[in-house]
């Protein structure tokens, strides 16, 4: 069975968004796709904790929706489920290693890519939690160049080095009595920044795999400052005006700009954002703003970079089964980390998008095939 893809009017182009799955070294790797036809760049999005890639297609909103938004604007967009999410869920304790981890994502851009030209080259798109991986990823130039990728450049948001002092008390009971709802509150708030539905996540509510909670023990103090010195393409730090877990002011800012010695950072401020960027009603505003950063990334790069023939010999058959995108969404959890971050190359601004109940999920031939559960 063909799947339908979910699609919408997105400025003056219609976009498709599909969600599909594809097998990486025995391991199921899903996401949402928005293929432009002759795309600018590829841009990776990777969601934060607790939630799946519909994060980045705004359910029931189609303007809000960075999938959508970009596409319409010429740039390829895989809101990869992160390993251990998604499809690749069931896999979870064969993920702790964050190499691995690394090296799946190269592999999954280029089967769901298959023979689709690559652009200018690949920016990645990081928040919360996700900005782990999205800085291990931004790294390996080698391995990005291995894969047929050219890395232009990183958007970070809703992280940091140094919590909020409501956040570090809170994250500081987190393993003792939690007064109801006092999570939520704190990646929500506040509420009137967000569609009434989506507030407190449920719509991309997902099952965190077990390796996470150490994932977000060390990144301030230790992944982070350890990891940002090797980063060398431009970097976009984008802060939300109500940003609770993490903080965004003058001497915060100077901590994370101190660990990019090799690159430039350029911080942006979102009016009327929350953590959750990607879901309130300044979304579009806030892609836009991080879209011209892309775009100038892509302009200083020259456009010329050229796949190699690699990447053509990616092509997949999209074989299809009819699934049903909530299959990868666990009940109501929220993303947990805070902070936007933008780079040296912003301003512009995003597109929010609709996500309707349900999106066809195209099936790697080896899962269609019963390879890989």
């Amino acid at each position: 069975m063909t799947a339908t893809p979910e699609t919408a009017d997105a400025g003056t182009h219609e976009v498709s968004v599909l969600a599909q799955a594809r097998v990486v070294d025995g391991i199921p790797m899903s996401g949402l796709l928005a293929a432009a036809a002759e795309p600018r760049a590829v841009i990776l999005a990777l969601h934060g904790g607790a939630v799946h890639s519909g994060y980045y297609d705004c359910p029931g909103h189609p303007d809000l929706s960075l999938l959508r938004t970009a596409a319409a604007l010429g740039y390829t967009v895989l809101a990869l489920d992160r390993p251990g999410y998604g499809a690749s869920h069931p896999h979870a304790d064969e993920l702790r290693s964050a190499d691995r981890r690394v090296e799946l994502v190269y592999g999954a851009l280029r089967r769901h890519l298959g023979a689709r030209s690559y652009g200018a080259g690949l920016f990645v798109w990081a928040h919360s939690s996700g900005c782990e991986l999205g800085i291990r990823v931004a790294t390996e130039q080698t391995l990005a160049a291995a894969h047929g990728f050219e890395l232009l450049g990183i958007e970070l948001a809703g992280t940091g080095r140094a919590h909020q002092p409501v956040a570090h008390e809170l994250i500081g009971t987190i393993r003792r009595d939690l007064p109801p709802g006092s999570v939520r509150d704190l990646l929500w708030q506040p509420f009137a920044l967000y569609p009434r539905e989506l507030v407190g996540g449920a719509a991309i509510g997902s099952p965190s795999p077990p390796y996470e909670a150490e994932v977000v023990t060390r990144w301030p103090r230790h992944d982070f400052p350890t990891l940002a010195p090797r980063v060398r393409v431009p970097v976009h730090f984008t802060v939300a005006e109500h940003e609770n877990v993490w903080r965004g002011d003058r001497s915060a800012r100077d901590e994370i700009a101190a660990v990019f010695p090799r690159t430039t950072v350029r911080f942006d401020d979102q009016p009327g954002a929350g953590h959750n960027l990607s879901l309130g009603h300044a979304a579009r505003a806030y892609h836009l703003r991080a879209l011209a950063f892309v775009e100038e990334c892509v302009v200083a790069r020259g456009n010329t970079f050229t796949p190699g023939s690699a990447a053509a010999s990616m092509a997949d058959t999209h074989e299809s089964v009819d699934a049903d995108a909530g299959d990868f969404a666990a009940a109501d959890v929220a993303d947990n980390n805070g902070r936007t971050a933008t780079n040296p190359t912003s301003n512009g601004r995003g597109t929010h998008a609709r996500v309707g109940p349900r999106h066809g999920i195209a099936a790697d031939p080896e899962l269609a095939a019963g390879g890989t559960p």
